[in-house]
């Protein structure tokens, strides 16, 4: 027993010598990921977890816009990190016909089904065509900014109102969560939920959707089989995506269903044939899409659709405002400069009864505006990461071979903070750097600014979202002077999307030009 005793004393301190050799023989180039034996680089993944987009951003730097992340030995996890301008043009515009989402985009986004965010290939060919043409009809910008008027007049200006008399503390991006989960359930469903009110009552959609997307980045992290068995036994971080799903799945079938008695009690009512074809009904278009395409499931294909226009219209505009007003409370100067150009070139009047809303050369007329929220949208893209998977073998212009069915993260926050990109510069809040030395608006290359992505997914619905960030971000600064809350912590949340972790609270306060509360 003592000779047992004494080889374990030997065995013991040299096996952690081999173990530690090993490791060392196994350390990559960079100094912030450790490639260890059958885990990978895991490890050091989820260390940093709590910072995943500025880790990773670090990595990418180190390591000249390209790296390649070796995941756990049997759990196909291994991927290549790009930020690298010329890799992004190559996989979504150059070569794009070779660059799907992959098999492991379906298995991660499964809860989107064969909606626009997630379908390839002639779905996605359909679904674009049919988004596109309803974009670009004639009575489509009308509706939309109709739609922001009435949330602004019946719903923000009376919020902001209230708190500001009894000096509340509100959080922002809840705010305009709610006002643009509104906005676009009444577009799209032909339903306002109503979430966004003085009180803003606890809604299991609103938070479902936050819970979701958390849920949904950890499965870019922990193997299939992890997350799979979490889900399995409900546990978790994919217990909190179940619940999420089931408040999707009964609050959009339930608008459905409403919607579809509304066309049946339409059409039961004589309408002349000039009446029907002139009166645009968005959502009545897409079920006239699941007719033509005629899908297995009906239903589920419109709850598909449906789910992904939610979404980029719920999460971009909110969470690329949030971050742009948090910038402004960092750089007061710039909002100062955006009150001046909304003075000098929007009457009064004209904010004051809405007139802004109605023509879009008034928003054309302020550049630094526009300037600031790119800026913004730069620095905090509300997409922060992309995926791809290549059909075929290829080779990127950085030099990188990948081979077909692997994994591509393209890193939108990264870029942004680029000096290769942006200069050196680069994490400076600068709205100037997107105006012309003649006055104009600067336009940069979408594989560049990849904000609402690029080549032929470039996002359909970019021109609605700037004009909507424009027009809130007029109304507001043009009538209240948003302060946030001392000490307030503000970092981006683990999640798909970059919202913020602990939410934006601030303090309203009226400016001597305000808004009514009401406009008749």
């Amino acid at each position: 027993m003592a000779v047992n005793i004494g080889i374990e004393l030997v065995l013991l301190p040299l096996s952690c010598l081999i173990f530690l050799y090993i490791c060392i023989m196994w350390r990559r180039k960079t100094s912030l990921l450790t490639n260890w034996p059958l885990v990978g680089m895991t490890p050091s993944m989820i260390m940093n977890t709590h910072r995943i987009h500025d880790f990773t951003t670090c990595i990418l730097q180190e390591s000249h816009q390209t790296f390649q992340f070796i995941g756990p030995s049997l759990a196909n996890l291994n991927s290549l990190w790009t930020s690298d301008p010329a890799n992004i043009n190559h996989v979504l515009c150059k070569n794009f016909i070779n660059y799907s989402k992959g098999p492991e985009f379906v298995k991660i986004f499964d809860i989107l089904g064969d909606g626009i965010l997630s379908a390839e290939g002639h779905l996605w060919e359909v679904h674009r065509n049919t988004t596109m043409s309803l974009f670009n009809h004639a009575q489509f910008y009308q509706i939309s900014q109709k739609i922001v008027r009435e949330k602004l007049e019946k719903g923000l200006v009376p919020m902001f109102d209230h708190v500001s008399k009894h000096g509340i503390e509100v959080d922002l991006l809840d705010i305009f969560q709610r006002l643009n989960f509104d906005n676009i359930c009444s577009l799209l469903l032909d339903h306002d939920p109503q979430t966004l009110s003085p009180d803003s009552p606890y809604d299991p959609l609103h938070q479902g959707l936050m819970d979701g997307q958390e849920a949904l980045l950890y499965r870019h992290i922990l193997p299939e089989s992890i997350w799979k068995l979490q889900s399995w036994i409900g546990f978790g971080k994919e217990k909190k995506l179940s619940k999420a799903w089931e408040c999707i799945d009964e609050f959009i079938y339930r608008c459905i269903s409403m919607k579809r008695q509304q066309v049946v009690l339409k059409n039961s009512v004589h309408m002349s044939a000039a009446e029907v074809d002139d009166k645009l009904d968005i959502s009545k278009a897409f079920m006239e899409l699941v007719n033509k395409e005629k899908p297995g499931n009906p239903e589920k294909f419109l709850r598909d659709t449906m789910l992904s226009l939610i979404l980029a219209g719920r999460d971009t505009t909110s969470i690329a405002l949030s971050w742009f007003f948090w910038l402004l409370s960092k750089n007061p100067l710039v909002e100062s400069k955006i009150l001046e150009e909304i003075n000098t070139n929007l009457h009064s009047e004209e904010v004051k009864s809405w007139m802004l809303f109605d023509n879009r050369e008034d928003l054309q007329k302020l550049i630094y505006l526009h300037g600031a929220l790119c800026e913004s949208l730069r620095l905090y893209p509300p997409v922060p990461i992309n995926h791809k998977s290549p059909k075929e073998p290829d080779i990127l212009p950085s030099g990188h071979r990948v081979e077909k069915d692997s994994q591509i993260w393209l890193f939108y926050y990264a870029m942004g903070r680029m000096e290769s990109i942006w200069g050196k510069d680069c994490l400076e809040f600068k709205p100037e750097r997107w105006i012309t030395e003649q006055g104009g608006i600067k336009h940069e290359p979408s594989y560049k600014f990849v904000a609402f992505n690029a080549g032929p997914r470039l996002c359909v619905g970019k021109d609605m979202a700037l004009s909507q960030m424009k027009i809130l971000a007029a109304a507001i600064i043009h009538a209240y002077r948003i302060q946030v809350v001392e000490n307030h912590p503000v970092v981006p949340s683990i999640s798909v999307v970059l919202d913020m972790k602990y939410g934006l609270k601030i303090k309203v306060a009226k400016r001597n030009a305000c808004l009514p509360a009401s406009v008749e």
